[in-house]
C-alpha cells in the first residue's frame, strides 16, 4: 500500500499529464490521431485508455494506481499529430470569402459609368478685343493674322462614376462630371446602355442628379448613416477608373470632417470623408462602401502626386439632403448669414491658437450685421455648440438652414454677449 505522500505525488504526476498531455490540451485532436499515438507498448495502451475512462466516470483511485506504475517505467516520446489533419483543421478556419465580396455583391451591380459629351467652344479670338473688331478683313490684314476669324467647336469627351440610389432610376454622383454636358450616357455591369437626363447639379457640394430616360428595373445600392462611421473602420472604393469598370479598392476611414478649405479649395462647402482606398481618375461619383456594402460617401477628390493615397468623399448623408433637394427643386438650399471669418490669432508665435472664429467682414444689411454682429467680434460658440474654428460656423449654418432663428455667442472685447440670426438663401444675399 502506498504512503500518503506517494499517493500525493501520483495525484500531482497525474494532474500534471491530464493539463499537459496533448489527449487533453488539445480539443480539436481527432480520435483517429489518439488511436495512432496509442500505438505503443500495450500497457501504455492499456494505462492511458484506463486513465482517459475514469476520468470520464469520475473516479479518482484507478488514475492514481497507473500514474504510480507508470512512473516506474520511461515513457516512450508520444508521436505528434498527423500533418495533414493538422492542415486541415488550418485550412477549416479560413473564410472561403472575404467581406470586401460580400460587400461589392450587395452594391456592385448599381454601380455605373457615365461617359459625357460637351461642346467647347476654341480659337477665332483675342482676349480683350470685341469679336468684330477681329471679323474686319483690313484689321486683320495690317496686323498679320492668319486663318478664320470664326470661332471653332469641338466635342469633348468625359468619364465618370455613378451610384443608382433609387428604384426610378436615380443616379446620384459628382457635378463636375455631367457639367455642362450636352449628353450623358449610363453603362450598367450587366451590358446595358441607356441614356439619362441631368435633373440638377450643384457645385458647391459637387453633387449632381442623373435620371435613366428608359424602365427599369434598376439595381439599387442601400444608403448607410455616415454619421456612425468611425476612424478606423473599414472603407471600400467602387468605380470605374480610366474606363476599367467595377474596379474595387479597399481601406480604411482615415478621418472625419476633413473641410475643403484645409485642401486649399475654394468655393466649395463640403466636410469631407478621408480613407487610404484607393480614389483613381474616372472614380469620381462612385460610392464609398462599409463593411457592410452600404454607400456611406460619394468619391469626389484625390491628391496626386507627393503625398498620394489620400482620397476624399462626400458624406452620404450630406449628398442624401442635396439629392432630394435637387430631385423636387433642381437646385440645393445653401443658407449664409453674409459674414467672413478667419482663424483666432496665437497670442505669440508658437502658442496654439485660441479657440473660436472671428468676424473679418461684413455683407450690408445681412442677416449677421443686422443681428448687431460687429468686426473682430469672436464667434465661440454656435446653436449650443462649441465653436473651433470657421469651417464649424459654415457647418452649422449649413445644418441649421433657412428662415429659422440661431443663436451664437460671441466675445466682444472680453464680455460675452448672445445673439440671434436667421439665415436666408444664398441667392437671396446681396454682397
Amino acid at each position: 500500500m502506498k504512503s500518503r505522500g506517494e499517493l500525493s505525488e501520483a495525484e500531482d504526476w497525474d494532474r500534471g499529464v491530464s493539463q499537459s498531455s496533448p489527449f487533453w490540451s488539445h480539443p480539436v485532436t481527432s480520435a483517429a490521431s489518439k488511436l495512432a499515438d496509442l500505438r505503443l507498448h500495450p500497457f501504455y495502451r492499456q494505462s492511458i485508455v484506463s486513465t482517459e475512462l475514469s476520468l470520464m466516470t469520475g473516479l479518482r483511485s484507478l488514475p492514481v494506481i497507473v500514474s504510480a506504475a507508470a512512473l516506474a517505467i520511461p515513457l516512450l516520446p508520444l508521436a505528434t499529430p498527423s500533418p495533414v489533419l493538422a492542415r486541415s483543421a488550418a485550412q477549416a478556419l479560413i473564410a472561403p470569402r472575404s467581406f470586401v465580396a460580400e460587400a461589392v455583391k450587395r452594391s456592385g451591380p448599381a454601380v455605373v459609368t457615365l461617359e459625357t459629351q460637351r461642346t467647347v467652344q476654341t480659337g477665332g479670338g483675342i482676349p480683350g478685343l470685341p469679336q468684330g473688331l477681329l471679323m474686319d478683313p483690313f484689321f486683320r490684314r495690317f496686323f498679320g493674322l492668319q486663318g478664320s476669324a470664326a470661332p471653332r467647336s469641338r466635342v469633348e469627351r468625359g468619364q465618370g462614376s455613378g451610384v443608382i440610389f433609387d428604384a426610378s432610376g436615380l443616379v446620384l454622383t459628382n457635378a463636375h462630371v455631367v457639367e455642362n454636358t450636352d449628353q450623358v450616357m449610363v453603362g450598367l455591369p450587366d451590358g446595358r446602355r441607356v441614356s439619362g437626363q441631368v435633373l440638377g447639379q450643384d457645385s458647391l457640394t459637387d453633387l449632381a442628379v442623373v435620371r435613366l430616360d428608359q424602365e427599369g428595373p434598376w439595381p439599387i445600392a442601400p444608403l448607410g448613416d455616415s454619421d456612425q462611421l468611425l476612424v478606423g473602420d473599414w472603407a471600400i472604393a467602387v468605380g470605374n477608373p480610366f474606363g476599367l469598370e467595377n474596379t474595387v479598392t479597399l481601406g480604411i476611414i482615415s478621418n472625419l470632417n476633413r473641410n475643403v478649405s484645409q485642401l486649399g479649395i475654394s468655393g466649395k462647402r463640403l466636410d469631407l470623408i478621408q480613407t487610404d482606398a484607393a480614389i483613381n481618375p474616372g472614380n469620381s461619383g462612385g460610392p464609398l462602401l462599409n463593411a457592410a456594402g452600404e454607400v456611406v460617401g460619394i468619391n469626389t477628390l484625390v491628391r496626386s502626386g507627393p503625398g498620394a493615397g489620400l482620397g476624399f468623399a462626400i458624406p452620404i448623408n450630406r449628398a442624401r439632403t442635396i439629392a432630394g433637394q435637387l430631385v423636387s427643386t433642381g437646385r440645393a438650399s445653401h443658407p449664409m448669414v453674409g459674414i467672413g471669418l478667419s482663424s483666432v490669432p496665437s497670442p505669440q508665435p508658437g502658442a496654439p491658437a485660441p479657440l473660436g472664429a472671428v468676424v473679418r467682414s461684413l455683407v450690408p444689411a445681412g442677416p449677421a450685421a443686422q443681428a448687431g454682429l460687429q468686426l473682430g467680434d469672436v464667434i465661440v460658440s454656435i446653436g449650443g455648440s462649441r465653436v473651433s474654428g470657421p469651417a464649424d460656423v459654415v457647418s452649422a449654418v449649413d445644418r441649421h438652414g433657412v428662415d429659422r432663428p440661431l443663436n451664437l455667442v460671441v466675445d466682444r472685447d472680453g464680455q460675452a454677449l448672445q445673439v440671434t440670426m436667421t439665415p436666408v438663401e444664398m441667392s437671396g444675399l446681396q454682397p
